[in-house]
């Protein structure tokens, strides 16, 4: 995989999507001013007599939007302020037990060595125990409250090369600040939003109200649904950075293909009535966004709103060709202490490899 190759499209796509995503904000409050002048236009048509626009209906209009839009952005990321661990626990998180579990020790073992190497600040290692999917994710605005969270059906079914993987893939998104970047897009998202709410409620009041409050609607909607798609297209390619940077980091395209490719197989050997029940905890709208593989059954309403590329498209960009998913059995490691005293897994990737990049090339 030409890791430097692909972070360095998903950097510069990231930024045309942003700058887009600005463009789009300001096409609203254009669309939302225009559609009202179209509103009085047909009202003043139907009157015996002719109405001059209101003195500042221009000013009103793009102040009342602006208003909107930004004022749902700040209340939005200010109720998501509240940090990553407090995040994680309110899906079912809790702090990883490192001595008394072998699995968890593994872990954090992991998360430690993978910081090491990358000079960065060290996050709360969390777990979620009753999920039986394997998956992770992390959250918090800053290294302070900084998280990565991984289920319990990861700790029973990677390797540790694989679990390196998957670590690496979400320290990634703390080193790039995606965790913020995701919760302020979706903040503005929601200010979008409020623009359709707010024609709805005038709508409402009837009469010549409903007509302005179509045309507030109409616009509102149609900025919401691309800021919806902008955002989306955001995160995926923050996923496909992530990806890029966790083979950077671990010199390995199985580590993290070798999970992808076993959430595959899990995906298919599960029966449909029970995908989500494996998924316990991660179906909270604060964390799908944040997570490494996205929810069964996610985004089937258009490709244009899923927040994460396929498995396959990852795979490919990872291998360089399709992939076959991998058999699921249950990992049967040595215990890390064990792997200290020269037990090292054929093809496991040390920290020497990880603090010296061309150790294994």
């Amino acid at each position: 995989m030409r890791f430097w190759d692909h972070q360095h499209s998903a950097r510069s796509e990231t930024r045309r999507l942003l700058l887009a995503f600005a463009l789009a904000v300001a096409v609203l409050v254009a669309a939302v001013h225009g559609a009202l002048v179209v509103a009085w236009l047909l009202m003043v048509a139907v009157l015996p007599v002719h109405l001059p626009f209101p003195a500042g209906f221009l000013a009103v209009n793009v102040g009342v939007s602006l208003m909107l839009v930004l004022g749902g952005w700040w209340v939005e990321t200010s109720n998501l302020r509240a940090g990553g661990v407090k995040l994680a626990q309110r899906i079912g998180a809790r702090e990883a037990r490192p001595s008394v579990s072998h699995a968890e020790q593994r872990l954090c073992n992991i998360v430690q060595e993978l910081c090491i190497a990358a000079h960065m600040p060290q996050p709360q290692v969390m777990v979620l125990p009753r999920t039986d999917a394997i998956n992770a994710f992390a959250a918090g605005w800053d290294a302070s409250d900084a998280v990565v969270a991984v289920t319990q059906g990861a700790l029973d079914h990677l390797t540790r090369q694989e679990l390196q993987g998957m670590v690496a893939h979400e320290l990634s998104h703390l080193h790039e600040g995606d965790t913020r970047l995701k919760m302020r897009l979706a903040g503005m998202v929601f200010g979008l939003e409020l623009v359709y709410n707010f024609g709805d409620e005038v709508r409402e009041r009837r009469g010549l109200a409903w007509l302005f409050g179509s045309a507030i609607m109409l616009a509102g909607f149609a900025g919401w649904l691309a800021g919806r798609m902008l955002k989306a297209a955001v995160s995926r390619q923050r996923e496909y950075l992530a990806d890029a940077r966790a083979v950077q980091w671990t010199r390995s395209r199985d580590g993290l293909g070798g999970v992808l490719r076993k959430v595959m197989a899990q995906r298919r050997d599960t029966p449909a009535g029970y995908e989500r029940a494996t998924h316990q905890g991660l179906a909270h709208p604060a964390v799908q966004h944040m997570l490494l593989v996205d929810l069964p059954g996610a985004g089937a309403m258009e490709r244009w709103l899923d927040s994460h590329p396929t498995l396959a498209e990852r795979v490919q960009r990872i291998y360089g060709r399709s992939m076959q998913p991998l058999p699921l059995t249950p990992v049967n490691e040595p215990p890390e202490a064990a792997r200290r005293a020269g037990t090292v897994a054929p093809g496991a990737v040390t920290l020497a490899s990880l603090v010296d990049p061309f150790a294994r090339l």
